[in-house]
Formats: C-alpha cells, structure tokens, sequence
C-alpha cells in the first residue's frame, strides 16, 4: 500500500515515538523512510540575530537526523532526509506534494526552536491541509503502539470524509487479516436530546444503523473479511477513546472531517480531539476532492 513514508522528526518525544512507528510501517510494506527536519527560521526573532541562529537550528537538525537514522538503519529501511528552513507546516505540506510520497507520520506534539514546545499545531496544519492519509501518533504512558495491527476502530457518520475512513480501514484490515469494528455514535448531549425522548433517539439509532449497513459494504468491498458494527450513544469523543481502548484494537482511522447530528457539519473538531488523547496511533484520511464544473 505504502511506497515512500514521510517522517517529520525534531528530537521530541512524539517525534521519536512517530519515527519507530513509521519504521515498523516501512519495513512491512517495504517503503522508504523520507526523514525531514525543519529548521523554523521564519520568525522575525530569529531573522534579526543573522546567520549564527540559521546555523544553529541546521546543526541541531542534523543531529536530529543522525539518531532519526539510526533508528531505520535497524530495521534495514531504506532511507532519505533533509533539513530544510522555512515554516514547519508550510515546508512539510510542500515536500508531501512535490515528492513521491503516499504516507505522512507525525507526532502529536512537536518542538519549536531550542527546546520550546509548540503543541501540536503543525501537526494539524498539515492534517487540515493535506490530501496524503496522516498517521499521528503520541508519546505517553497510556500509549502502546503495535505493529501490525489485530483491530482497526473506524467512527463513521455517514459523510463522504468518514467513507474515505472506512474505504482505507478497509484496504489495511485486508493487508494485516484484521479485524474492523466500525462504530456510529448517536451524539445526545450535542444534539440536546433529553433523557426518555423516545422517538428522536429510535430515529437516530435508526438512521446510525443504516450508517453502518452502508459503511460495513465498503470496508467489505475494500477487502476487510471480519467487520463488526456497533452503535453507541453519549459523547463522540469520549466513545470513541472507549472504543479505541478496548482489547485488541491497534489503530484508530478517521476523516478529517465529519457531521454532526442529520447534516450539521463540523469541521474536524471531534478528530482533533481524539488525535490529542488516542490510545492508539490516529489515521486520518481525507474524501477526494470534488471540482465543480
């Protein structure tokens, strides 16, 4: 599936917990590493103190590299990197469009300039902006990430992003023999559904299982051989870290984008949330654009 992997790494914690996953993902498909740091010289701080600081930042993003390296070497991964100035999520969405490249990693949170941490808003930069399926992945206690993947949790809510989630949880599930347990939440608290309101809560539960007929056929037809729907009710996000943390699954796959409710749309914040808190690693993917003619 995957041919050349893209790796932003700055020494962090995430960075170092996306760069192992990111190797083990590369050796299994038998794709190369593409290493990039970014040395963040674009703020009008750093350009008054001249040279010396650009100098700074490349020298600190080759010893970044260096143990990046190190790290794929292992593995035997075949490996490319770079340092290059600019701004991080600018830098890496360009070098993500312009290579051959089908897969960013990243971690959740990152670092910016000597030492100072920026949380994670690069990362969802590059998230909101690319087209590329992104796997996120956080460095934390709670956090164990396994390779290759036994279950593949997929939230779906019926929209053409979750579908694009469901399509490519589909293709992996059939690559590792995994098994895809798709989940539809019905929202009550964000809906104002108040408790014993029979009829609105049959509709939705309803409309949620037809949902899940829908995406359980393409996750079928992508290829996945064992699917198990769920509905749910109560927070999306609290669910879905639920689900996420149950026993044998691995992997959470997500659209960038879904809806809330009946066709309220909203703009990725349930997905960012669920980045930021995962137990597993996060693969966010996007539904093709559409040109209008």
């Amino acid at each position: 599936m995957y041919n050349f992997v893209l790796v932003p790494v700055d020494g962090s914690d995430s960075s170092i917990a996306a760069l192992e996953h990111a190797v083990e993902i590369a050796a299994d498909h038998g794709a190369t590493v593409h290493l990039l740091y970014v040395a963040d010289t674009n703020t009008p701080s750093l350009a008054r103190q001249g040279t010396t600081v650009v100098d700074t930042l490349e020298q600190e993003g080759e010893d970044v590299l260096a143990e990046a390296r190190s790290v794929a070497e292992e593995q035997g991964v075949p490996i490319m990197s770079d340092v290059i100035q600019g701004d991080p999520r600018k830098v890496i969405l360009k070098t993500a469009d312009s290579g051959p490249v089908d897969l960013i990693v990243m971690g959740t949170h990152g670092r910016r300039r000597l030492g100072e941490y920026v949380l994670g808003s690069v990362t969802e930069g590059v998230i909101n902006e690319t087209e590329m399926p992104v796997v996120t992945v956080r460095a934390a206690d709670d956090v164990t990430p396994s390779y290759p993947y036994d279950g593949i949790c997929i939230p779906t809510d019926g929209s053409d992003h979750a579908a694009a989630a469901v399509r490519l949880g589909g293709e992996l599930a059939a690559h590792h023999d995994a098994t895809v347990h798709l989940l539809t939440i019905v929202d009550t608290p964000a809906l104002g559904i108040a408790d014993g309101t029979v009829s609105i809560t049959d509709q939705l539960e309803e409309r949620a299982r037809e949902i899940l007929t829908e995406a359980s056929a393409i996750a079928s037809d992508a290829g996945a051989e064992d699917v198990v729907t769920t509905v749910e009710s109560g927070s999306v996000t609290r669910e879905i870290e639920s689900a996420a943390d149950a026993d044998g699954v691995d992997l959470v796959v997500m659209g960038t984008h879904g809806r809330v409710g009946l066709d309220q749309r909203l703009l990725g914040s349930t997905t960012e949330r669920v980045i930021r808190t995962a137990p597993t690693p996060v693969l966010t993917t996007t539904a093709p654009a559409v040109d209008d003619e």
